[in-house]
C-alpha cells in the first residue's frame, strides 16, 4: 500500500542562490558577459570600446568605454537586481529603444565571478568610483578610484563559485570564437563606434569608426571577409513604416552553412524564423540546392511595432504584423536579386547612393561609377546596342525559342576599333567550345558562358512571366477531397480563403475538424494535394503567407524550361550565340541557372596575363 507523498514545505530561496539561478539565464559562457557589458556601453553612448580578454574570458574580461558613465550615488544600484536606467514604465517596455534593459546583467555576472565596476560621469574630472562584488549576497563595496569619463567593467575568475558550470565550458579556442562573434555582431550594428579586441595581449581586431559608404563597406569586409564584399550587392528600399538596407551576397557566393548571416532590427542582431523564411524564399530561385545565402541586412521600423522582450538573451523578436514584415522582406530581396544580371546591376527605384555612386563591377571586380541611362544602370556610361533582331519575348511553352532555329540577320554589327564603350557587358561571341561553352570577348577580356544553363534561365523566366500574366488556372474535382485537420487549421483556412483562391485552390469548411478541397491548380493535378494543403496551412499559421504552390508551379516550369532549352553538343552559329548573350543581359537572375549554378564567368586581360607570366 503506497502512501501519499507529504507536501514539501515552501521556503524562500537564499538570495545568493537566487542570484546564481538568475545568472544562468544571462551568463552562459564568457561571450554572454561580453555581450551584456558591450550593450550597456553602447546604450551609454560610447564611441570607443576596448575589450581585453585573457584565456578566452575565463580568467579575465575587461571592457572599457568612453560613454556617459554612472553617477556615484547610482553605482551600488548598478550591481543590484531589477535596477535599470532604461525602463521606467510599461510604455517604455512596449517600445524598447535600448539594447539592454532587464536590469539583471551586472547582478548576474557578479553572482558568478569577481566583478569590479569603475565609472565616472563627470567629463571635467578624473575622480571616479569603483564598486566591487565577489559573488556575495552583500552590498557592493564602493570606494574612490581614478578614471576618465566612462566605465570599465572587469570580470575575473568566471564561474569560480559554480564549478559545475565551469565544467561545461569548451576549449579556449571554441570559447574565444563565440566571444569574437559577439564583438563582430555588435561592430556591424554600430559603424560609428571604434572597437578594439585583444586576446592574451594580442590585438585581434581594431575596427575604426566611419559612416560613409566606403567606410561601412570596409568594416563589413573586415568582419565578413573581402570575398563577401566582392560578391555582394548593396540594397536599400523602404516604405513609410519599414526600411531595409544592407548587403546581400550574390547566389554564387553561397555557404555550406548559415554562418555568414547577420540581420539587425533597429540595431539589435536577431535570429528569427520569420526573417529566415522570407530570405530563403527570396533566394529560392537562384540558390544551389543545400547551400545558404550570405547577407548583412538592417531592418528599421517603429519600436512599438516589434517586441524584443520575448527571450532572455533578446536574440528573438516578435513583430506586431509579422505577415507585413515577411512580405516586405521577401519582395525587397527578391527584387534586388532579380535585378542582378551581367554587367547591369539595377537596384529598386530610389536606392542608388548618390553620395558615393559606386558599385563593384562583377565582370572586373573593380569599382566603377554607376550612370543612369535610358535603359537603367550601366557601367561607365554608354548605352547598349542590340546586334540582332530579337525574337518576340513570348513565354508560353509553345513559344520557347530554340537558338538553333533562330533566323538572325546574316551579318553581325561589330563595333568600330576602339569603341569599347559600345561593347555589351558579355561582349561578342568568338567560338563554341566542345558544344557546351560560348567564348566571347568583351572590353575587359574573355567571357565563358554555359549555353544550356543560360538558355534554361532565359526560358524559365519567360515561362514564369507568361504564367503570371495568365494567372493560375484551376480545375474542379469531380468529388471534393476531404482532409481531416485541427480546429485551428479550419479557422486559418476560413480566414485565408482569398489567399487559397489566388493560389488556384478552393478550400471549404466541411466540419469542425474537416476541410474540403474542391478545386486545385491544373498543373498540380498529379501532386499530393492533401500534403500540399497541410504544408500551406502550416506556413499560414507560422508566417501568415505561403509560397508552397508557387514553388511547385516553378518546379514544373523549371522542368519544362530544362527540356525546352538548347542542349549540349548542339552547334550554334555566331549570330545565334550573340542572340543568347544579349538575352542574358536583359533577363532577370541570368547569372544562375534554375538550379543555382553559375551561367557565366569572366577572365580579365590582367588575369590572362598572369596565367602566361606576361609582364615578368
Amino acid at each position: 500500500m503506497s502512501l501519499a507523498p507529504t507536501p514539501a514545505k515552501i521556503n524562500s530561496l537564499d538570495p545568493r542562490l537566487a542570484n546564481q539561478i538568475a545568472a544562468g539565464e544571462v551568463v552562459e559562457r564568457p561571450a554572454s558577459v561580453v555581450k551584456e557589458v558591450l550593450e550597456n556601453a553602447l546604450d551609454a553612448g560610447a564611441t570607443r570600446v576596448d575589450i581585453d580578454i585573457d584565456s578566452a574570458g575565463t580568467k579575465m574580461i575587461r571592457i572599457r568605454d568612453n560613454g556617459s558613465g554612472i553617477t556615484p550615488e547610482d553605482l551600488p544600484l548598478a550591481l543590484a537586481r531589477h535596477a535599470t536606467s532604461k525602463i521606467g514604465s510599461l510604455e517604455d517596455l512596449e517600445q524598447v529603444r535600448s539594447l539592454g534593459f532587464r536590469g539583471e546583467a551586472l547582478a548576474s555576472i557578479g553572482a558568478v565571478s569577481r566583478l569590479s565596476l569603475t565609472s565616472n560621469s563627470n567629463p571635467e574630472s578624473s575622480e571616479g568610483r569603483v564598486a566591487i562584488s565577489e559573488g556575495r549576497d552583500m552590498a557592493a563595496q564602493v570606494k574612490p578610484a581614478s578614471h576618465p569619463r566612462g566605465t570599465t567593467v572587469e570580470v575575473r575568475d568566471l564561474f569560480y563559485n559554480t564549478p559545475a558550470r565551469r565544467k561545461f565550458l569548451r576549449t579556449e579556442k571554441t570559447e574565444f570564437k563565440h566571444l569574437e562573434e559577439v564583438v563582430k555582431r555588435l561592430a556591424l550594428s554600430r559603424f560609428d563606434v571604434d572597437f578594439t579586441l585583444r586576446h592574451n595581449q594580442k590585438v585581434i581586431h581594431q575596427l575604426r569608426s566611419g559612416q560613409s559608404q566606403s567606410e561601412m563597406q570596409r568594416r563589413v569586409a573586415t568582419v565578413c571577409g573581402p570575398a563577401f564584399m566582392e560578391q555582394a550587392i548593396y540594397t536599400e528600399t523602404g516604405t513609410p513604416e519599414l526600411k531595409l538596407w544592407g548587403w546581400v551576397g550574390l547566389p554564387t557566393f553561397s555557404r555550406s552553412q548559415g554562418d555568414l548571416q547577420y540581420f539587425f532590427v533597429n540595431g539589435r542582431v536577431i535570429r528569427d524564423k520569420l526573417v529566415a523564411h522570407a530570405v530563403k524564399q527570396a533566394y529560392r530561385d537562384v540558390l544551389y540546392h543545400g547551400r545558404h545565402p550570405a547577407f548583412v541586412l538592417y531592418l528599421e521600423l517603429d519600436p512599438a511595432l516589434v517586441d524584443v522582450n520575448v527571450h532572455p538573451t533578446k536574440h528573438e523578436v516578435r513583430f506586431r504584423d509579422g505577415r507585413a514584415v515577411h512580405n516586405f522582406l521577401f519582395s525587397s530581396l527578391h527584387r534586388a536579386l532579380a535585378d542582378v544580371r551581367p554587367g547591369v546591376e539595377t537596384l529598386p527605384e530610389g536606392t542608388l547612393d548618390t553620395a558615393e555612386g559606386d558599385r563593384i563591377n562583377t565582370l572586373t571586380g573593380e569599382v566603377a561609377p554607376v550612370e543612369l541611362t535610358q535603359g537603367g544602370l550601366s557601367w561607365g556610361g554608354g548605352q547598349q546596342h542590340a546586334v540582332y533582331d530579337r525574337p518576340a519575348a513570348g513565354a508560353g511553352a509553345a513559344q520557347m525559342q530554340s537558338y538553333g532555329s533562330l533566323h538572325p540577320p546574316p551579318r553581325i554589327e561589330m563595333p568600330e576599333q576602339g569603341a569599347e564603350e559600345d561593347i555589351p557587358p558579355l561582349g561578342y561571341a568568338l567560338a563554341q567550345l566542345k558544344g557546351i561553352y560560348i567564348l566571347s570577348e568583351n572590353a575587359q577580356g574573355l567571357i565563358l558562358v554555359d549555353m544550356h544553363a543560360a538558355h534554361e534561365r532565359i526560358t524559365y523566366e519567360r515561362l514564369k512571366s507568361a504564367a503570371a500574366q495568365e494567372g493560375i488556372r484551376s480545375q474542379p474535382l469531380l468529388v471534393p477531397q476531404s482532409v481531416a485537420v485541427s480546429q485551428r487549421e479550419v479557422e486559418i483556412a476560413t480566414e485565408y480563403t482569398d489567399v487559397f483562391h489566388k493560389l488556384g485552390m478552393d478550400v471549404a469548411e466541411g466540419g469542425e475538424e474537416l476541410l474540403l478541397i474542391r478545386e486545385i491548380p491544373v498543373n498540380l493535378r498529379d501532386s499530393d494535394v492533401e500534403q500540399l494543403l497541410r504544408d500551406v496551412l502550416s506556413d499560414l499559421i507560422e508566417y501568415g503567407s505561403s509560397d508552397r504552390i508557387s514553388a511547385h508551379m516553378d518546379e514544373i516550369l523549371s522542368t519544362m524550361a530544362c527540356h525546352g532549352s538548347v542542349r549540349a553538343n548542339r552547334r550554334l552559329t555566331i549570330p545565334e550565340m550573340n542572340a543568347l548573350l544579349r538575352d542574358m543581359e536583359e533577363t532577370e537572375r541570368s547569372g544562375q541557372c534554375n538550379h543555382g549554378r553559375p551561367t557565366w564567368t569572366a577572365l580579365s586581360i590582367e588575369e590572362l596575363d598572369k596565367l602566361f607570366l606576361r609582364g615578368r
